[in-house]
């Protein structure tokens, strides 16, 4: 064998030893984490999980700014929950619409509902900390239930699902926030995204490994609120102010999730990739500062499927019949391990299916997430943006 030809057939065994590594990592990933979801599914429907018999009483805290429409038209579907007490506290962050006159009117048909408001001229950089501050303080019961005024619960049980959670030592349950589907391109993106964000944390919660939630959709106990002394923490953040107190606070035996489709909670998309990008952009802001074991176990994941990608090509640049034909096949068992997944899981959501955008979104949302970690630090929107 001629001095490039050994060097041909070594170039492919590295090549195939990096795709083999990845590959095995990223099979490991999806069953471990990802998976997680239909796991538990069977294990409820197995009565295998211990659920609170008692209701106790609940606060649902909603904070808005200028929200008046989305207030008109989803609101009413939490104060119709069928649950024995509850009360429903909306923080009004300097709303220039008519939404103290709709909380003024909807109070006079729902006694449970209650309003406070972000005094004029509060400089803080998030003022929906403040506000939910001032929710949580004036809240009368232990259990709070966060959700945002854009958003819809599934069904009228959804303060029975997620309350059901807080049992023994449990300080935070985990539930899922989807998007209304929608026609287009952007929403495709946009409910991919959330999906494989979902089933991540859901997955690394029930993996013992919980590192963030989201507002739209989060429950815990006013007491770990006080003892981790509020968002003190991240006030000089814009954002952060549901993923950064679950990532601070939350360990391996204090957190739970829901997953019935009854405790779903619904929310407008953002019509435009730019739209979504700048929320995206925000939403990504405060990762730098998460806990170092978080940091470590979400950049894992990513980089192996880099590299899964790039020696995938490279196999299939240069490789011989047998490289390519055993690139193919792992390549293909990821993609089915990925349909089956995702496509379980949405379905098991409301959700939609994926098909042939599987890999599309699969290689390009890594990018965008890259791009807006480095390059798109300089100058960054993610540091400024408001909340909505």
């Amino acid at each position: 064998m001629d001095i490039f030809g050994f060097y041909f057939s070594l170039m492919e065994l590295i090549v195939m030893g990096l795709l083999t590594l990845t590959f095995i990592h990223q099979l490991f990933f999806y069953f471990r984490y990802l998976n997680g979801v239909l796991r538990l599914n069977i294990k409820i429907k197995s009565n295998k999980l211990p659920f609170l018999i008692e209701q106790p009483p609940v606060s649902v805290i909603i904070c808005a700014r200028d929200e008046a429409d989305n207030l008109r038209k989803f609101l009413p579907f939490i104060l119709d929950q069928e649950y024995p007490e509850f009360e429903v506290i909306v923080i009004n962050d300097g709303s220039t619409d008519e939404t103290d006159i709709l909380l003024r009117d909807l109070s006079k048909q729902y006694p449970h509902l209650r309003s406070t408001f972000v005094p004029t001229g509060a400089n803080n950089l998030s003022t929906k900390k403040l506000g939910l501050t001032l929710g949580i303080k004036a809240a009368k019961h232990e259990y709070l239930l966060f959700t945002d005024a854009d958003c819809m619960p599934e069904d009228k049980v959804w303060i029975a699902r997620m309350t059901r959670n807080f049992t023994g030592e449990t300080d935070f349950v985990l539930g899922y926030g989807a998007y209304f589907k929608k026609k287009g391109f952007v929403n495709h993106l946009i409910t991919y995204d959330t999906l494989f964000i979902g089933l991540q944390y859901m997955g690394m919660a029930i993996a013992k490994k919980p590192y963030m939630g989201v507002g739209r959709n989060l429950a815990y106990r006013k007491e770990i609120f006080f003892r981790q002394k509020g968002f003190a923490s991240s006030l000089h953040l814009s954002s952060g102010d549901d993923d950064l107190m679950v990532n601070k606070a939350s360990t391996p035996w204090n957190t739970r999730i829901e997953i019935a489709p009854e405790s779903i909670t619904w929310s407008e998309p953002n019509k435009t990739f730019k739209t979504w990008f700048i929320q995206k952009e925000r939403h990504l802001s405060v990762s730098s500062h998460y806990k170092l074991s978080s940091k470590f176990q979400l950049s894992i994941e990513p980089i192996t499927r880099g590299i899964f990608y790039v020696s995938l090509i490279i196999a299939f640049s240069v490789g011989n019949v047998i490289t390519i034909i055993s690139a193919a096949v792992l390549f293909l068992t990821r993609y089915f391990t990925q349909f089956f997944i995702f496509n379980n899981s949405s379905t098991h959501f409301g959700g939609k299916k994926y098909i042939f955008s599987l890999p599309v979104f699969d290689i390009f949302l890594p990018m965008v997430s890259l791009y807006i970690l480095t390059l798109g630090r300089i100058g960054s929107k993610g540091k400024t943006v408001k909340w909505k």
